[in-house]
This record gives C-alpha cells, sequence and structure tokens, in this order.
C-alpha cells in the first residue's frame, strides 16, 4: 500500500495480473520539473510484504509507459513477486532551447546521464534522478525492499541500466539489458548526444560508456545478462562485440546470448523478457 503524499499525484491506476499498475506525477527536485513514472505493484506489495524492485529503462522515443505495455514484463513480474518502476526517458516540456528538434537529444532522448553543459545542465539530469531521487520516492510510498533492487533496459536504456550498474554496483544488485548501446562514445548517437549534453569533454563521455567504464576498472559482482537480435538494424552501433571483449579484459562475469531471427523490437523482448524475469528474481531473492 501506498503512504499519504500530498506531492504525489495518481494519474492513472489498474488492476493487472493480480496486482496494481499506477501512473504516479511528482515534482522532481533533481530535474526541477514535474516527472511522471509507473509502477507495478504485485499483489505482495500491496498486503504490505517488502518484495524486490526492478526498474526498467525504455529507448530513445520511448516514454514511462512503453516497457511495461510493450514488453509484458508485468506478468513475470507478478510471478515472481517482483515491483517494478518505470520512469520515463527524459524530463519534459522544460523549455529548453532545441529540446524537442530531433528524435534523438533532447525530450525522449535523455541517456540517463547528468548533463553538464548549457542548456542542458539545469534539467537533463536523469542519471541522479534514477540513482537518487526515484529509488528514494517509491521505497518511501510503497513495500519495496531496497536492498533487493535490480536494474534492466532496452537499446539507450541498456547503456542506462549497464552503466547503473557498474557504476554503483553497491546499489543495484542485479543488472540485465536488451541490445543496449554499448560503446556509445564512437558512434553518431551517442557522440551526438555527449557533445550536446557534455560540452564535448571526452572525460564525461568515459562516465558513460559501459565499454569504456569496464575498462577502467568497474566491475559488477553479479552476471550481467544480455540478449542481442542478430536481426538488429542498428546491430552496426550497438557494438556488442566491444562490451564482450572489455568484459573479457576485465574479467566481468558477462552472459552475451545472440539471438538469431530477432530485430530491435519488442517483439524481441516479449520473447526473452521471461527469462532476464529468472535472471533477476534468482539474484534479488538469493
Amino acid at each position: 500500500m501506498s503512504s499519504e503524499n500530498p506531492a504525489v499525484e495518481t494519474v492513472g491506476q489498474h488492476a493487472c495480473c493480480g496486482g496494481s499498475l499506477r501512473v504516479l506525477k511528482h515534482q522532481s527536485e533533481v530535474l526541477d520539473v514535474p516527472a511522471t513514472f509507473s509502477i507495478f505493484l504485485p499483489k505482495e506489495a500491496l498486503a504490505g510484504q517488502k518484495v524486490p524492485v526492478l526498474h526498467v529503462l525504455a529507448g530513445l522515443t520511448a516514454n514511462h509507459e512503453t516497457f511495461l505495455i510493450k514488453s509484458n514484463a508485468i506478468r513475470f513480474a507478478a510471478d515472481h513477486g517482483i515491483a517494478l518502476v518505470a520512469p520515463d526517458t527524459s524530463p519534459r516540456d522544460t523549455g529548453t532551447s532545441g529540446e524537442d528538434d530531433a528524435y534523438d537529444l533532447g525530450s525522449g532522448a535523455g541517456f540517463y546521464v547528468d548533463a553538464t553543459a548549457e542548456p542542458w545542465r539545469r534539467h537533463y539530469r536523469m542519471e541522479s534522478y534514477i540513482r537518487h531521487e526515484l529509488p528514494a520516492l517509491t521505497e518511501t510510498l510503497f513495500s519495496l525492499d531496497g536492498q533487493r533492487r535490480g536494474i534492466m533496459g532496452h537499446s539507450m536504456g541498456g547503456m542506462g541500466a549497464l552503466n547503473q550498474a557498474l557504476q554503483y554496483p553497491e546499489f543495484w544488485k542485479t543488472v540485465s539489458a536488451f541490445a543496449p548501446i554499448c560503446h556509445p562514445s564512437i558512434i553518431p548517437w551517442g557522440q551526438k548526444a555527449f557533445d550536446a549534453y557534455f560540452g564535448g569533454d571526452p572525460s564525461k563521455w568515459r562516465q558513460c560508456d559501459p565499454t569504456l567504464l569496464l575498462r577502467n576498472g568497474h566491475k559488477h559482482p553479479s552476471t550481467i545478462l544480455v540478449d542481442q537480435g542478430l536481426q538488429d538494424q542498428y546491430l552496426s552501433d550497438l557494438r556488442a562485440d566491444a562490451l564482450v571483449e572489455a568484459a573479457k579484459e576485465s574479467g566481468q562475469a558477462l552472459e552475451m546470448r545472440h539471438q538469431d531471427a530477432y530485430d530491435h523490437s519488442y517483439w524481441f523482448i516479449q520473447t526473452f523478457i521471461a527469462d532476464h524475469l529468472i535472471h533477476h528474481a534468482k539474484g534479488l531473492k538469493a
């Protein structure tokens, strides 16, 4: 059950898979604008039992609803008694110049980083929002066990999940990703975003690139699970090979599964989402 908090507005609420799907809006101190997120509470949490929690990060152009609606993750989260928290992919309606000019920068494309350059630095702070504010808020409002917290994502969100887990391994107990952007500092998507958000400072890039984090000594104590479709239309940009090589060099346990017939879509994610929930359930309940 949620605690009373007048600063948090319930935008929507739906019964789902024996639990409750809720859409909530609050004034974010980190983002300095109102922020909306979705949360699935399994029946155990509704009864007041502390449950493990998995944060799920969607990709470019998506929002707080996309992963929970399209991935079929809720059904399997309910089976394992795991809560799901889904943030938006960026701040919204900030008034930042240029935020609505392109699909891959600004609105819907926060890249889960903390911008340091103008005009982005005031609002575009998704790394801190996901690392600090959102877990603190949801774990205060609901029966979530912050000692059993995992993270998962798709594409840009897969990159965000890997970055969070590698930088803060004590905070995120488990991690997995679908088709993550593995080496963003060498591809156009990442270079465009990093040039804008960090003003071209390459030292900042190294803190937001999973491959470079591994090469620079960051590791996660659990096995990282990654699924990558070999018919993915963005395969050459995602650079799963670089992540595999960096994991080998650093000694990071990585299960990279190449799926022959699958592309970048949520049909791919639906096919293997049950495996990812099992992966997180084992780690979060150990």
